[in-house]
């Protein structure tokens, strides 16, 4: 174990910039096979771009959020399902350091390690002599089969009889796969369902939900670092807002690409870009994607300087990371609805990236955490002095 050099943040962005072509290359090859290729992982690892929120004592660099964005979004230029599973890799890596020491001593052990995650707690953690047993399953399980690690969560018996929701690190081995993922978008994220039956997890691999939710860890070499310093909820919200605004430019870029030369049928413009409907179309999405850019980086500059002055959040500052959130993703389906319509009959095909894109934003939008009037509402009941309806935030 060693500390690294972290490259400055202009330097990743770059690297992820890089990529981008190559990723637009392999982009239908991921939606078909539903899964990241090899390569595609093998590039991001050779950026070092798996590094992002891993403590810097594994040689991580401890990336703080503006930069995550930067990375994310340029990626999601290339292809959103790659974005989305390196989100969620980047995010997983930062709740393994949550966890005791020992944990994640076992978890960085190896090299380049991928740590997928889950949520919601649909599984059913049963008290066991050193730890407990689990049983259950966790659909939406991005990467699970490309990674090494899950991140989840499970409910476990209390003593007056309820429950209460925890968070585990589990061995991918130790799951079964169920390759149920057929969808309409983020295809290649291969977020699939895993079943966990009678899987032992011993005690230092559990954490209650209740004090992590608020800001409560369990490591101790993490506990001064301002990497951790951050509520779970806006620092996640934060990173996957970025795939949506990557994907609304990459739809504003290769809109234009088809422009040249491109006539308007059954009109009189014989170059699309001539015609006045066309410049209001495109000036529209580039406001939307301002934006999208302005919310998604808002929400970044507030966890950095947080973090660095280790200022306590208020309810009202977690609410707005979860409105800047759902502003994102509404803002950049928008871009991509006004460029999608602009691009004519031609784009229904699967070789013209819009049609991807498009079907990409859109099943983003329908996630739960994400979903803009899911994070308008919740934003709004906190504005009208309401408690808020729900513990992820």
């Amino acid at each position: 174990m060693a500390n690294t050099d972290v490259p400055a943040r202009a330097e990743l962005a770059e690297r992820a910039e890089k990529l981008v072509p190559l990723l637009r290359q392999r982009a239908e090859w991921t939606d078909e096979n539903r899964r990241l290729p090899e390569e595609t992982i093998e590039a991001l690892t050779e950026a070092g771009l798996l590094k992002l929120r891993v403590p810097r004592r594994y040689g991580g660099f401890e990336a703080d959020t503006g930069t995550v964005v930067d990375v994310l979004s340029e990626l999601a230029r290339g292809d959103g399902s790659t974005s989305w599973t390196a989100a969620v890799w980047a995010i997983s890596s930062w709740v393994v350091g949550l966890f005791p020491d020992e944990v994640q001593d076992e978890v960085f052990a190896t090299p380049n390690v991928r740590v997928c995650g889950i949520l919601s707690p649909t599984a059913v953690a049963a008290p066991a002599d050193g730890g407990v047993v689990v049983n259950g399953q966790w659909t939406f399980n991005t990467a699970a089969q490309q990674s090494h690690w899950n991140t989840n969560a499970a409910v476990r018996p209390t003593p007056d009889g309820g429950f209460e929701p925890v968070m585990l690190v589990i061995p991918v081995s130790d799951l079964r796969i169920v390759d149920d993922w057929h969808t309409t978008g983020m295809r290649g994220s291969g977020s699939v369902t895993t079943v966990a039956e009678n899987v032992f997890v011993p005690a230092e691999r559990i954490l209650p939900m209740g004090p992590v939710l608020n800001q409560q860890y369990a490591s101790t070499l993490n506990a001064n670092s301002p990497h951790y310093r951050s509520p779970f909820l806006p620092m996640a919200c934060a990173t996957v807002g970025a795939t949506a605004l990557g994907l609304a430019k990459a739809a504003n870029e290769v809109f234009f690409d088809r422009l040249a030369g491109r006539k308007i049928t059954y009109t009189s413009y014989e170059n699309q870009s001539e015609a006045p409907l066309t410049h209001l179309q495109v000036a529209e999405a580039a406001v939307r994607i301002d934006e999208a850019g302005f919310h998604a980086y808002r929400a970044a500059d507030l966890i950095d300087t947080k973090a660095t002055a280790g200022e306590p959040w208020t309810l009202a500052e977690r609410g707005r990371a979860r409105l800047d959130l759902g502003a994102t993703v509404q803002r950049a389906k928008e871009a991509v609805d006004i460029l999608k319509t602009a691009s004519g009959g031609s784009s229904v095909y699967h070789t013209v990236p819009i049609q991807r894109i498009d079907r990409d934003i859109h099943v983003l939008s329908l996630h739960a955490v994400m979903h803009p009037n899911t994070n308008l509402e919740l934003y709004g009941r906190i504005l009208c002095g309401l408690e808020p309806n729900t513990h992820y935030i």
